[in-house]
């Protein structure tokens, strides 16, 4: 037990938190004297104290002479401690003695390892301290995740030592230690003191419900988990990026007041600020790592982090390490918790639903949700703040948790097996569901799944899901392949014109490597067709007359006509509009020759367009109104108004 500050090398775990080794003897003599008795304290002795009440509840006042007490123990905020603002104000309307509301003066922070909730707690209890809402300050550090964590009797002593409770006068474990604990400190709440309680680095309620101080006292507790029950509850978020390349500039001219290289490439230190994380810990590992190269350019390390195998690798200084302190959060999961943190890492995009995290698991949905949460309990993920029902994990974690796959997979034939099977069912899950969810896409009168309600709900879940869709198109040939014609009417219909494109190269590719000749056709009109939204018109000619020529050797008479019919919008495009004439004629034959209304509907339209360039106006005007009826007959309203703008346009 450590009470007045804190061991902030997250590579010592295992090691002894500094209290002599007779002291733990102490306290396991202790501890054993108390399971004997079973806290039953009848014939022994406290030397010069007395019992207050009555009945199974004791409360021990003690009375001796004044001995030396530890009420400043609160170091100073480590140098660079920047931005917090609001969450400075938050703690702080929580400790103001003259707040309003009831409740006890406790705030509860809690956030992932290395985002600086110590600093946070540290310079709080300053403000407070400046504000003289405190008359002292206790600091203990429940070492929540090393091997062996403090126990709540142990931190009571700690705490009462500091109080000036000589050992010799202290209960046993037990009740009876906890209510001498409430006493010193309502004794001090009547002599005018109010006394702020640091319970830092805590992991479990256990540690802290019984240190929590009566009366107006204060008290702020740390952990990584979120502490529900003690008191008001504030998560610690990484950085501003601004504030975060003033921590790294403060870091590296607290060892260097002349070390220029901040203000020398600003935009490198965004950069390097960017690979930290924008958190804390990272930054101050970062600067020490400057600081033992001075002549080291922010770029360079910047490169370094960016281009190493890991990026946990260039985040430990050879006393902290991002990667350790991940560890321990990690050994204080359950297995299955463990196992699902490691099976995340293979969802290829930011973000994932809980249906989508429980088919790459293999568990039932409830039992996955609740893992989820527990993994957000841990601040090892987070819910994402605009969509309810969908996870994220910040991009350190990200790396650690490819780590941690990496290492199972590694371990033997059967554990890679269970792994690839995992990919593999969560990218079936998200083409099987573009799939169903384009068809709601389709024009009216062709068959819809029933997967989803209707377009809204299918517009919806693309919307939610489509950069875990792009980032699974990349996953394997197949995928990209499956994926193109799946998203193709979404992402033209949302405008994401990029994505369509890089989509559609994906596919062609795929073809490639897949000898996949069939599809081939498909994926090059589809690609001109991406390629012509974004004004590539020679590009998208170029596809069209190739997925044309395709179709041909292939004999697919509706393929054909739909690849004339985009050649004619492109040629259009191009100011070519003889040629987009007979393109576009071409493609209404070859419609009515398959029986193809709503595509024959479509040829019409794009026909009257051309022939209203070539100033053809009544020509246009009926292949307008052809186009209406057709459409109006397949029950494809978007296409019937279209038509009817179109009409309005060749009547003028």
């Amino acid at each position: 037990m450590v009470v007045g500050g804190k061991n902030n090398s997250a590579k010592r775990k295992g090691k002894k938190s500094g209290k002599p080794q007779r002291d733990q003897a102490r306290a396991a003599e202790a501890a054993e004297a108390a399971e004997a008795a079973e806290n039953d304290y009848r014939g022994s002795k406290f030397a010069h104290s007395q019992v207050l009440g009555h009945g199974t509840m004791n409360t021990y006042l003690q009375q001796y002479a004044p001995v030396p007490t530890a009420l400043d123990a609160l170091p100073p905020p480590p140098v660079g401690f920047t931005g917090r603002e609001d969450d400075l104000a938050y703690i702080l309307g929580v400790l103001d003695p003259d707040r309003t509301g009831e409740g006890p003066a406790v705030a509860v922070l809690s956030g992932w390892g290395g985002v600086g909730k110590t600093t946070l707690a540290y310079a709080a209890g300053h403000a407070a301290q400046k504000r003289d809402w405190f008359t002292g300050v206790l600091l203990v550090d429940l070492h929540g995740y090393d091997p062996r964590p403090a126990q709540a009797e142990e931190a009571l002593e700690a705490l009462l030592r500091s109080l000036g409770v000589p050992h010799e006068h202290l209960p046993p474990p037990g009740a009876g230690r906890e209510a001498l604990y409430r006493s010193q400190l309502n004794a001090r709440q009547e002599k005018g003191e109010r006394l702020l309680v640091v319970a830092d680095n805590a992991s479990a309620i256990a540690q802290v419900q019984p240190l929590v101080p009566p009366g107006h006292h204060g008290m702020l507790v740390t952990s990584r988990h979120r502490l529900t029950g003690l008191g008001r509850m504030r998560t610690v978020n990484r950085l501003q990026p601004e504030d975060a390349v003033a921590l790294l500039e403060a870091a590296l001219k607290n060892n260097d007041p002349d070390d220029p290289r901040v203000g020398q490439d600003p935009e490198a230190a965004e950069r390097l600020a960017s690979a930290c994380g924008y958190l804390p810990l990272a930054l101050q590992i970062t600067a020490a790592l400057l600081a033992q190269d001075p002549g080291q350019p922010l770029s360079e390390r910047a490169d370094a982090l960016g281009g190493t195998e890991s990026v946990l690798d260039g985040l430990d200084d050879g006393e902290r390490s991002l990667r350790t302190m991940f560890d321990q959060s990690l050994e204080r999961l359950t297995p299955q918790e463990q196992d699902l943190f490691r099976l995340l890492a293979l969802n290829p995009g930011p973000n994932i639903s809980t249906p989508a995290a429980a088919v790459l698991a293999d568990q039932p949905q409830p039992a996955t949700e609740r893992l989820l949460a527990r993994l957000a309990a841990s601040h090892l993920i987070e819910r994402t703040p605009a969509v309810r029902g969908r996870w994220q994990m910040h991009d350190l974690l990200r790396a650690y948790a490819h780590e941690q796959a990496t290492a199972a997979m590694d371990r033997g034939r059967a554990p890679r097996r269970r792994y690839d099977q995992a990919r593999d069912r969560l990218i079936h899950h998200y083409i099987q569901h573009a799939q169903a969810a384009n068809t709601h896409l389709d024009p009216p009168g062709r068959p819809v799944s029933a997967r989803f309600t209707d377009r809204d709900q299918a517009l919806e879940w693309f919307d939610a899901e489509r950069e875990n869709l792009m980032a699974t198109a990349h996953t394997t040939p197949q995928a990209g392949l499956s994926l193109s014609f799946a998203l193709g009417s979404y992402l033209q219909w949302r405008r994401h014109l990029q994505d369509n494109v890089v989509v559609n190269a994906l596919a062609l590719d795929a073809c490639t490597k897949l000898k996949d000749n069939l599809n081939r056709a498909g994926a090059w009109n589809n690609l001109g067709s991406a390629l012509k939204e974004l004004r590539r018109f020679d590009d998208a000619l170029h596809a069209h007359q190739t997925a044309r020529d395709l179709h041909q050797q292939t004999r697919n008479t509706n393929g054909e006509a739909t690849a004339w019919n985009n050649l004619g919008n492109a040629l259009q495009n191009l100011r070519r509009f003889d040629d987009s004439l007979h393109a576009l004629e071409t493609a209404r034959d070859l419609y009515q020759q398959t029986g193809d209304t709503h595509g024959e509907a479509g040829a019409w339209n794009n026909l009257g367009t051309t022939l209203q360039e070539l100033r053809r106006f009544d020509d246009a005007l009926h292949a307008h109104q052809t186009a209406r009826d057709l459409h109006h007959q397949t029950g494809d309203t978007h296409g019937d108004t279209n038509a009817r703008k179109h009409i309005g346009t060749a009547l003028k």
